[in-house]
Protein backbone atom coordinates (compact mmCIF):
# COMPACT_ATOMS: atom_id res chain seq x y z
CA UNK A 1 0.00 0.00 0.00
CA UNK A 2 1.43 3.64 -1.07
CA UNK A 3 1.66 5.97 2.58
CA UNK A 4 -0.34 8.32 2.85
CA UNK A 5 -0.03 11.18 4.48
CA UNK A 6 -2.60 14.15 4.62
CA UNK A 7 -1.83 17.80 5.50
CA UNK A 8 -4.48 20.02 5.44
CA UNK A 9 -3.45 23.34 3.37
CA UNK A 10 -5.78 26.41 4.03
CA UNK A 11 -6.10 29.57 1.92
CA UNK A 12 -4.84 32.54 3.74
CA UNK A 13 -8.89 33.67 3.56
CA UNK A 14 -9.49 29.87 5.42
CA UNK A 15 -6.84 30.70 8.11
CA UNK A 16 -8.31 34.77 8.45
CA UNK A 17 -12.17 33.19 8.52
CA UNK A 18 -10.75 30.66 11.23
CA UNK A 19 -8.14 32.90 13.32
CA UNK A 20 -11.44 35.65 13.28
CA UNK A 21 -14.32 32.52 14.94
CA UNK A 22 -11.75 31.31 17.21
CA UNK A 23 -11.16 34.81 18.84
CA UNK A 24 -14.75 35.69 18.68
CA UNK A 25 -15.34 32.00 20.53
CA UNK A 26 -12.84 33.11 23.03
CA UNK A 27 -14.42 36.75 23.45
CA UNK A 28 -18.14 35.69 23.56
CA UNK A 29 -17.74 32.72 25.55
CA UNK A 30 -21.53 30.73 24.06
CA UNK A 31 -22.83 27.71 25.26
CA UNK A 32 -21.68 24.31 22.80
CA UNK A 33 -25.59 24.80 21.18
CA UNK A 34 -24.96 28.13 20.44
CA UNK A 35 -21.54 27.43 19.10
CA UNK A 36 -23.38 24.37 16.98
CA UNK A 37 -26.03 26.54 15.94
CA UNK A 38 -22.95 29.40 14.65
CA UNK A 39 -22.06 26.66 11.95
CA UNK A 40 -18.53 27.49 12.62
CA UNK A 41 -18.41 24.19 15.17
CA UNK A 42 -18.97 20.73 14.67
CA UNK A 43 -20.84 18.79 18.34
CA UNK A 44 -18.23 17.02 19.95
CA UNK A 45 -18.91 12.95 19.85
CA UNK A 46 -21.14 11.28 22.08
CA UNK A 47 -19.38 9.98 25.74
CA UNK A 48 -20.23 6.81 24.69
CA UNK A 49 -18.85 6.76 21.45
CA UNK A 50 -16.09 8.28 22.40
CA UNK A 51 -15.06 5.03 25.11
CA UNK A 52 -16.32 2.74 22.75
CA UNK A 53 -13.62 4.03 20.22
CA UNK A 54 -11.21 4.30 23.18
CA UNK A 55 -11.82 0.44 23.86
CA UNK A 56 -11.29 -0.44 20.28
CA UNK A 57 -8.14 1.46 20.25
CA UNK A 58 -6.71 0.16 22.93
CA UNK A 59 -7.29 -3.38 21.67
CA UNK A 60 -6.11 -2.43 18.32
CA UNK A 61 -3.18 -1.59 20.41
CA UNK A 62 -2.42 -4.71 22.61
CA UNK A 63 -3.12 -6.92 19.52
CA UNK A 64 -0.34 -4.75 17.34
CA UNK A 65 1.92 -5.76 20.92
CA UNK A 66 0.97 -8.98 21.43
CA UNK A 67 1.80 -9.66 17.83
CA UNK A 68 5.36 -8.13 18.30
CA UNK A 69 4.67 -5.54 15.98
CA UNK A 70 5.93 -2.23 15.92
CA UNK A 71 4.38 1.03 14.80
CA UNK A 72 6.68 1.06 12.04
CA UNK A 73 6.12 -2.49 10.96
CA UNK A 74 2.22 -1.16 10.99
CA UNK A 75 2.63 1.75 9.55
CA UNK A 76 4.82 -0.20 6.36
CA UNK A 77 1.85 -3.07 5.79
CA UNK A 78 -0.63 -0.32 6.25
CA UNK A 79 0.75 2.65 4.06
CA UNK A 80 -0.33 4.55 7.09
CA UNK A 81 2.27 7.16 8.56
CA UNK A 82 4.36 6.31 12.12
CA UNK A 83 3.27 9.93 13.41
CA UNK A 84 -0.45 9.25 13.09
CA UNK A 85 -0.39 5.55 14.22
CA UNK A 86 1.23 6.92 17.63
CA UNK A 87 -1.58 9.90 17.72
CA UNK A 88 -4.64 7.20 16.70
CA UNK A 89 -3.14 4.98 19.68
CA UNK A 90 -3.21 7.63 22.53
CA UNK A 91 -5.96 8.89 21.37
CA UNK A 92 -5.31 12.02 20.23
CA UNK A 93 -6.88 11.92 16.28
CA UNK A 94 -10.58 11.58 15.37
CA UNK A 95 -10.33 8.14 12.93
CA UNK A 96 -12.13 7.56 10.05
CA UNK A 97 -13.47 4.60 9.84
CA UNK A 98 -11.30 3.51 6.70
CA UNK A 99 -8.41 4.68 9.40
CA UNK A 100 -9.61 2.11 11.65
CA UNK A 101 -10.43 -0.57 8.88
CA UNK A 102 -6.58 0.00 7.70
CA UNK A 103 -4.95 -0.33 10.76
CA UNK A 104 -6.77 -4.02 12.01
CA UNK A 105 -6.32 -5.10 8.43
CA UNK A 106 -2.41 -4.45 9.05
CA UNK A 107 -2.73 -6.62 12.30
CA UNK A 108 -4.52 -9.25 10.60
CA UNK A 109 -8.17 -8.46 11.94
CA UNK A 110 -11.27 -6.55 11.13
CA UNK A 111 -13.08 -3.78 12.47
CA UNK A 112 -16.96 -5.17 13.34
CA UNK A 113 -19.57 -2.57 14.31
CA UNK A 114 -22.81 -3.75 16.01
CA UNK A 115 -26.15 -2.24 17.68
CA UNK A 116 -26.95 -2.86 21.48
CA UNK A 117 -30.08 -1.82 23.12
CA UNK A 118 -29.58 0.97 25.87
CA UNK A 119 -29.61 0.26 29.28
CA UNK A 120 -31.52 2.10 30.91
Amino acid sequence: MARIHQQTERTDAEKARIKSARERFQREKPSPKKLEASGEYNAPIPTDIFFALQVLLQNLRASREAAGLSLSDVAETSGMDKAALSRLETGQSNPTVDTLGRYAQALGKRVVFGVEELVA
